[in-house]
């Protein structure tokens, strides 16, 4: 069943496609179908987007590493 249960938020970073290296302005969350998370940048057109399609305790376990990295930081690095 497709719930299409959605987050979408703004972000800063870079994504690499095709066409290489572009800066990355929003992404999106899903719970399920179509795709799980998307970074993108709308403003590019549709090959400025970096498409992951995660179980989900891959997306937590990448939640919690990446929560873990941040909190391990020295200060002022993260």
């Amino acid at each position: 069943m497709c719930t299409y249960l959605t987050e979408k938020l703004p972000v800063e970073g870079s994504g690499k496609g095709a066409a290489g290296w572009f800066g990355l302005t929003e992404a999106t969350v899903y719970v399920d179908h179509p795709q799980h998370i998307d970074f993108l940048n709308p403003g590019e057109g549709p090959a400025a987007r970096v498409a992951l399609e995660l179980t989900a305790d891959s997306a937590r376990a990448l939640a919690a590493a990446i929560e873990s990295a941040l909190s391990s930081a020295p200060p002022g690095l993260a």
